[in-house]
């Protein structure tokens, strides 16, 4: 029912966003035209070269619309779903990481839009000359934008992750320390296949990556340190 309920969900998202996937074209096309010079923002545009291609390019958007604005809904639904199988104290326990899960998305994808992409297109128009231009494909362009978007927002749960397993004890912050320096190979890796081939896309994902590792660290300690108390105190609990 759940699966269900999210899939309706999305559709009607889907169905609304897209018709305004003109206003979302323009939210998404703002960080370039925020780089491009004064003297060629007169010409800026962006280009199709296929006759359907418009069409699915906003259906695109419409479906990154749909993604982005049901997300917190998914969330609670994933909520729903494993809360029968946990305790009532766990429940609570919970109850923050569904907080935390939609907060660092949106700080994922605020960093795309208002950091990295438009550094990005600045390095990509910097690379012009007299007679090279770069003419975009909108498809290419946005495409370019909700992955970056969705990729960095999905990256951005991995203290998220990590705090959870610790909390089952999947994890623990010295296997954490031990492993980093497979992680840091791991998310150069990955910001390598994710992002466009620049630098500047890829050191914008892979240095938050490893800051959010660093953060997962000190949060499993938090989370082995209450644990630790807790225990500590059950044996007090049991002589009174």
């Amino acid at each position: 029912k759940r699966l269900i309920r999210s899939v309706l969900v999305i559709f009607a998202l889907l169905i609304g966003c897209f018709f305004f996937a003109g206003a979302i074209y323009d939210i998404l096309v703002a960080p370039y035209k925020a780089v491009v010079p004064a003297d060629q923002l007169g010409n800026f545009e962006l280009i199709y070269t296929a006759p359907q291609e418009l069409f699915f390019t906003q259906l695109s958007v419409a479906f990154f619309g749909a993604i982005f604005l049901g997300f917190p809904y998914l969330a609670v639904e994933v909520y729903g779903f494993v809360a029968p199988g946990l305790y009532k104290k766990e429940r609570r326990a919970f109850i923050p990481y569904l907080i935390a899960t939609p907060v660092f998305f949106l700080l994922g994808a605020a960093l795309v839009y208002f950091a990295v992409l438009p550094m990005a297109m600045r390095f990509f128009l910097g690379m012009q000359t007299e007679d090279i231009r770069m003419l975009v494909k909108v498809s290419e362009y946005l495409g370019l934008v909700m992955t970056l978007i969705l990729a960095f927002g999905v990256c951005f749960q991995l203290p998220v992750i990590l705090t959870l397993l610790a909390r089952i004890e999947l994890v623990s912050a010295a296997a954490l320390k031990k492993g980093r320096k497979y992680a840091i190979v791991g998310i150069l890796v990955f910001a390598a296949f994710i992002t466009p081939p620049d630098p500047i896309s890829q050191i914008g994902l892979s240095l938050p990556m490893y800051l959010l590792y660093e953060l997962s660290i000190l949060s499993v300690i938090w989370v082995e340190r209450a644990r630790a108390r807790a225990l500590a105190a059950e044996p007090e609990s049991s002589a009174e």
